[in-house]
Formats: structure tokens, sequence, C-alpha cells
């Protein structure tokens, strides 16, 4: 497939024009602020507790499996809140402490280079385009939209997804990155040349993760209180991940577009093509708010990428009210339930229909 094209951006120009009054008005930077880094204190020396408490001082087996439970949701909130804002460069206004930021993902096993270009290069500029975007690229288990072949054991993908969804973690760490790496593409798309850092980075960080999260806690706790851990942590981790992501464009009201071939182009211009192809999930709750870092404002988070999550129920607001002015699409669902009603439905239906 050619590398898809879109209209010109009006849309966007109206919206980043209102986005960057608020910020002039206000006096506040668009990168993240003192709630935040006091936020990412507090995830990260949680998680430093819990290994260091489960490893070398390992609790009654009750109290044990329930950190590592608390462990794998704190490995995708950091990843939701330190690493996301930090891969984007909106965590700071300074470059090295985003790039610090960013390497929380390469300290808990996967590469920040690959998810640079899968999500930042890749997912953001194609959302939903099958062939393109390889997030919605789960094949052959799962059908997430209609250009997709449909297999036999789709008709029940909307009752097996949440097991896949738990392996998402291992395979990230122990295969997609590998399959990356080797094949120099993601998806269909070419990866940007490799300089000598990354490789020493890319391999440093993978030769770190299998002693820190294997090899010590297996001497230390034994081989299978080890395992046992070890598959709660990623498996929790892995469908936390999951689930935030594929409620923001795969549910029943987002599009999937397809480019006009040969030239490839996408009939709506960027912006608007973003507003049909993502959702809103629970803006209102404070609490899945700060657990999520902000991607239960998954719109805001594709029209500004650059800016921090913290500021996302601000200028939700605004690109709300706009896009109502408009008349353009706004795809929100008031709770997270009703977000994960829909994309069952979603997968149900893609499951069934040719």
């Amino acid at each position: 497939m050619n590398i898809p094209k879109y209209g010109a951006p009006s849309l966007h120009t109206v919206l980043k024009k209102k986005v960057n009054e608020y910020f002039e008005q206000t006096k506040v930077k668009p990168t993240g602020n003192a709630k935040l880094y006091l936020k990412c204190a507090i995830l990260l020396i949680g998680y430093a507790g819990l290994y260091t408490h489960l490893v070398f001082f390992t609790p009654h087996i009750a109290i044990a499996l329930l950190e590592c439970v608390l462990l794998g949701l704190l490995t995708a909130f950091i990843g939701f809140n330190v690493m996301h804002d930090g891969a984007h460069g909106s965590f700071s206004r300074r470059h090295w402490v985003n790039r610090l930021a960013a390497r929380t993902l390469d300290f808990m096993g996967a590469s920040s280079f690959m998810w640079n270009v899968k999500h930042n290069m890749v997912h953001h500029a194609f959302t939903n385009i099958d062939g393109v975007d390889d997030d919605i690229d789960a094949r052959p288990f799962l059908r997430l939209c209609e250009t997709q072949k449909r297999l036999k054991m789709h008709r029940y993908q909307h009752l097996y997804f949440w097991a896949l969804y738990a392996l998402l973690y291992f395979f990230w760490i122990f295969y997609t990155d590998y399959k990356k790496y080797f094949t120099r593409r993601v998806g269909s798309v070419p990866l940007k040349p490799i300089r000598f850092r990354d490789h020493l980075l890319f391999w440093g960080f993978k030769g770190i993760y299998p002693f820190v999260f294997i090899l010590l806690p297996m001497y230390c706790c034994g081989v299978i209180p080890w395992l046992v851990g070890y598959l709660i942590l990623a498996s929790v981790a892995g469908f936390t991940l999951s689930i935030v992501f594929q409620l923001a464009h795969t549910v029943e009201e987002t599009e999937f577009p397809v480019p006009l071939q040969p030239a490839g182009r996408v009939e709506d211009e960027w912006a608007l093509s973003q507003l049909k192809t993502t959702a809103n999930f629970a803006t209102k709750n404070r609490f899945i708010t700060w657990c999520l870092g902000g991607l239960n404002f998954q719109i805001e988070h594709h029209l500004f990428p650059k800016v921090s999550h913290v500021h996302y129920p601000a200028i939700g607001r605004i690109i709300r009210q706009t896009c109502l002015d408009l008349g353009v699409p706004y795809i929100e669902h008031r709770r997270m339930s009703l977000a994960v009603a829909s994309h069952v439905a979603h997968l149900r239906k893609m499951g069934m229909r040719r």
C-alpha cells in the first residue's frame, strides 16, 4: 500500500488556534507540571518498593499475589503517565528529561526506539488505516476491521479477546520488538536508520531485563514462586495496556479509513480523520484520568500529542465545543463500562460480518 495522504488541514488550524490561545491566556506551558512530577515520583517509588518487597522480603503468598497484581498495574500506569508523555516530548521542556522518562519503557523490557516508530510516527499519522497502522493488526487471532480477512475462529473473538490482551506484554518484550529489529519494519513501514547508540541501548536493556525480572527473582524466591508472580504481573500489565488503547480506536462508533487508490489519498483531512477514528471515555472520572495518564482523553492526545496529559481536561472542553460548533464528530463514552461494551460489540460484529 502507498503511504496515505490527507487533504488540506483547515480544521486542525482552527483547533490549534483555540488551544494556543488557551495556553497564552493562562500563561502555562503545554508540557508537564508539578502535579505530573509528583505523580511520576509516586508511581516510580511504588514500583521500586513493591519490587524490592517481593524479591528480597517475599511476603506471605496471599500478600505476594496481591503485590504482583499491583506491580502489573503500576507497570501499565508508568507506561501511560511517564513513558508516554516522555516519548512524545511533552513530559518536560527539557529534552534530556523527556528521554529519561521514555527510557522507563526500556527498563521494563520493551524498546522505546521501536515504540517511537510504531506509535509516534505510524499510529498517530495513519490511525486505523489497515495495512499501515500496526496497532490494529492482531492477525490471525483478531479481526479488527472489515478490510481484514475473516476466519472461522473470529466468530468467538468477543469471548476470547481478554486472554489475547493478557499476552500483549509477553509478545511485546520477547517477540514483536525483535521482529521489528530484524525485519527493519513496523508493519508495512520501514524503520528509520538505527544509529550505533540505538543498537547499543536496544541490546543493553534487552540484556538487563532478564536479569532484573527473571534471574534475580528466580534466585531469591525460587522458580515456581517467580513463575507464578511473573505470569500475574505480565498478564495484568498486558491486559491493562491493551484494553485502554483498544477502547480508544476499536469501538462501534469509530471508522477505519480506506485510502483511495492508486494515489492512496484519504478523503478527510488529518484532524477530521483523527476525530472519526478516535474515541474518549470516562473523561469526568478523575481517578481513571489519573491512573491512565489522560489516555481516556484520546481525542485530545491524538490532535495535540506534544501537549502533556495534565492539560487534557482543560483543552478537552475547548475541542469538544469547537467540534460541536463546526458540526464534526466528537466520539465519547460517558463511562468506561460503556466503552468496553462498545468494544466487545465491535469485536462481535467483525467476527460475524463477512
